[in-house]
């Protein structure tokens, strides 16, 4: 089952008065369960459409289906409501309130849905067992070391049950090690619960972690192929 479809997708940003053109043409399935990576490098567009797939931002021409529906025509709170709770986003940079525990950033979209008391914190204890942070619910990011702070990150994107998990260069913070850990569990979520993953990043040994590379090269998709499995 196609989960996402992009067909002659186009992006142009303008600075000031020049218009500049980020992506062309850019025609990509994914599939229901998939994991895969896009790669690029800094400035090849990979970001713009990472953007576009998450519902951050809108094509300017072309038709992007997720879950069959066609998003191009949907408000801007229609489009919220697609993405809360269809996506859930990792990033480099955490983004864990430091005010807040773990068990209570894990929480946070639960509380924007309305969740039940009761049936959040099981939810949110349930997933933070999953990811290997359970015994550490009460400790805020600044007694986390990196890893565990994008573990709970990762914990706070699947408590929404989302239909896939987009993670923009989730390693890019963390020592090898550590990275091959947080690598190692998308991997465990994917083939285990086959969950829909896809990695945005521009080092060749994550996107060789993932069943499918895409590289993205000046705004165009330049090659498409199976990947050899393991850092």
């Amino acid at each position: 089952m196609n989960l996402i479809n992009l067909q002659d997708v186009n992006k142009t940003y303008h600075l000031g008065d020049i218009p500049q053109q980020v992506l062309f043409d850019i025609n990509l399935t994914i599939r229901l369960g998939e994991m895969l990576a896009i790669m690029g490098h800094s400035g090849s567009g990979k970001s713009t459409l990472m953007n576009l797939i998450g519902l951050l931002d809108r094509p300017d021409t072309g038709i992007y289906r997720l879950r069959d529906q066609e998003t191009q025509t949907l408000s801007d709170d229609e489009l919220a409501e697609l993405r809360n709770h269809t996506i859930g986003f990792v990033f480099q940079q955490f983004f864990l309130l430091p005010r807040l525990t773990a068990e209570q950033n894990v929480a946070l979209p639960l509380l924007y849905r309305n969740t039940p008391p009761a049936e959040a914190r099981e939810r949110v204890m349930a997933i933070l067992q999953k990811v290997g942070m359970a015994d550490k619910s009460h400790h805020r990011p600044n007694q986390l070391s990196g890893g565990q702070q994008q573990r709970v990150a990762i914990a706070r994107a699947l408590v929404g049950e989302p239909a896939v998990i987009l993670a923009d260069e989730p390693t890019g913070s963390l020592d090898s090690r550590t990275g091959e850990e947080v690598i190692e569990l998308f991997q465990r979520l994917h083939y285990e619960e086959q969950r829909t993953v896809i990695i945005v990043t521009h080092d060749p040994l994550i996107g060789a972690t993932c069943p499918r590379m895409i590289e993205i090269s000046d705004g165009r998709i330049i090659d498409e192929s199976e990947a050899v499995h393991g850092i």
